[in-house]
């Protein structure tokens, strides 16, 4: 096996495809391909997954680009400014990303559903000094905030200091909400696998991750954040049906009541 492998863990019964990141001796450093999950294994613990099998996941990977397709087809007016007498501008999206390869993936699904997105690449531990800059500058509708996070095993769900990033993830959210103490008026999507969902909602997050402590996938965030774009700004969005187009659903991600950001405008 060497770097660039895709793996599976025999012991978790392949359930979830890896890339190999490094090597150190028997011992191999993983990141999940689609899931934001960090792991180790001993190399006798991994087995080579087939080329059939990851086009398969690649092939089912690729339709979650897709859910958007039916929101920006349904009307011929949902375009940029300066095309057609009428238009629709979706919320402005600034992706903040602990993970390069993730960013990468959220990128191509904002641009499949056009909604306007800048997205950056920022460690965790930078966030909560960095972010609120960002927001200055670009001034955004909506701000995701993800990356890399997990429980230790031996700590309580309920202590911050058992958690990899959350306390990042916090601290950038109490950020924030200094600048703009209002939901409505800047949004706030934070949270990665195993994230101490309490702590961001209550910080001042519309959405987070995750209620049932659990591996999100890499796009879960950037789904939300989209279908927040897309909800016409006089509506509330559908908190079920927005959660619903996620991949691991309400116990990945859960939120609070929010309004959405997509505005119609005419010129003529």
């Amino acid at each position: 096996m060497k770097i660039g492998d895709i793996v599976g863990r025999i012991s978790y019964n392949m359930d979830t495809m890896f890339r190999i990141e490094r090597i150190e001796g028997d011992i191999v450093y993983l990141k999940g391909t689609f899931v934001r999950l960090m792991a180790d294994a001993h190399l006798s613990d991994l087995e080579l997954i087939s080329e059939h099998d990851l086009r398969q996941a690649e092939l089912d990977d690729a339709k979650h680009y897709e859910v958007f397709a039916p929101v920006s087809g349904r009307s011929d007016r949902l375009t940029p400014i300066g095309l057609g007498d009428d238009f629709y501008i979706s919320g402005r999206i600034l992706h903040i990303d602990g993970d390069n390869g993730y960013l990468s993936k959220s990128d191509k699904l904002y641009k499949s559903a056009n909604v306007y997105a800048s997205t950056f690449f920022i460690e965790e531990r930078l966030m909560p000094s960095q972010v609120p800059d960002l927001v200055r500058k670009l001034r955004p509708n909506i701000v995701v905030i993800t990356g890399h996070d997990s429980l230790d095993k031996k700590s309580k769900t309920d202590d911050l200091k058992g958690y990899k990033s959350s306390k990042f993830f916090v601290d950038t959210v109490n950020e924030l909400r200094k600048l703009e103490p209002a939901l409505d008026c800047l949004i706030i999507i934070a949270g990665a696998c195993q994230s101490h969902f309490e702590a961001l909602i209550g910080s001042g997050a519309n959405f987070a991750s995750s209620p049932k402590r659990i591996n999100i996938h890499a796009l879960d965030p950037a789904i939300v954040a989209a279908t927040v774009a897309l909800t016409p700004y006089e509506d509330q969005v559908d908190l079920k049906e927005a959660i619903e187009k996620t991949i691991t659903k309400i116990a990945g991600i859960g939120g609070l009541q929010t309004k959405g950001t997509l505005r119609y405008g005419i010129k003529s």
